[in-house]
């Protein structure tokens, strides 16, 4: 329980920015950043900018989220999760409103920054992170309003928080990609994916009635508990190709990559027992710490 939050106060906004989702922005960026200066090519600056606009971006789509719902009337009195800032009456819609411009703003702002210094160093003309930045802004509504409704946010969180940071957080400092980096994209956007999986699997009974077609509510129960092991054993697989191509050691591969299955795995086993209810909610903090350690023990390593 939250207590007494008034009204469009500092707390309202904190609790509505959702600062847990946030591991899911930082991850990408420290993988990619990570294998920038495993290349010799990093520049903390764009690394730095290139943060602060994931942040932004998925602050923003958290914005967006709780207002969309709130309209819609997805939240209900049976919801699971945590509570929603307009729902609530924590944030009225039209200072959420507000919110959301003023979050795409300051991505955008950060976007130009990320540009500006792209320009002074490369040949390219950076035109095409523009492009990335844009579509960024636009499935940020198009996701929340319309098509996690349809089944499609698990693709898109390979696309969006796999591919499209790590890649453009490297390509930003580096001018160019490389196969690890495309592997680490792909492995992060299915670490990242479990956090979505673990959500959708708490409320999948009412998302089936409020018309939500997740992946959990198509294929059933036992498909998102099972779903949500392989997603972490797959990234773990795929994190072998790092030891083939000896930028990890054997040594190195275990503490990092292999710890990750390990807390995965402990997760799961949670998520077996408890099956249903507010519980579940615990372990969406696991899901965030075990994606952030990953990202972190594997750039230590790296570094």
């Amino acid at each position: 329980m939250v207590g007494t939050v008034k009204c469009n106060s500092p707390r309202a906004w904190l609790l509505a920015a959702r600062p847990k989702t946030l591991a899911g922005a930082a991850m990408p960026v420290i993988v990619g950043s990570a294998w920038a200066h495993a290349d010799g090519c990093l520049r903390p600056a764009t690394a730095l900018l290139c943060l602060l606009f994931a942040c932004g971006m998925q602050i923003a789509a958290n914005l967006i989220n709780d207002l969309y719902d709130y309209l819609k009337g997805s939240d209900r009195e049976d919801r699971l999760g945590p509570e929603r800032a307009c729902a609530q009456g924590w944030i009225t819609p039209r200072a959420m409103k507000r919110g959301i411009g003023a979050a795409i703003v300051f991505s955008l702002l950060c976007g130009l920054g990320i540009l500006y210094y792209f320009r002074t160093s490369s040949p390219n003309g950076g035109w095409e992170l523009v492009a990335v930045g844009a579509c960024c802004v636009l499935f940020a509504f198009l996701y929340t309003t319309f098509l996690s409704y349809q089944g499609w946010g698990d693709l898109l969180v390979l696309v969006f928080f796999g591919f499209v940071p790590v890649c453009g957080t490297y390509y930003a400092q580096a001018f160019h990609l490389t196969a690890n980096v495309w592997t680490a994209a792909l492995v992060c956007g299915l670490i990242i994916d479990t956090l979505l999986v673990v959500n959708n699997y708490r409320d999948r009974e009412q998302d089936a009635r409020s018309g939500k077609r997740t992946l959990v509510v198509r294929l059933g129960e036992p498909f998102g508990r099972y779903f949500y092991l392989a997603l972490g054993i797959a990234a773990w697989v795929l994190s072998m190709r790092f030891v083939q191509t000896r930028d990890l050691t054997l040594s190195e591969f275990i503490w990092a990559p292999t710890l990750y299955l390990y807390l995965h795995f402990v997760t799961w086993r949670k998520l077996v027992s408890i099956r249903s209810g507010k519980a579940l909610n615990a372990l969406i903090g696991e899901t965030s710490r075990n994606m952030l350690l990953y990202a972190l023990l594997l750039a230590v390593a790296l570094y």
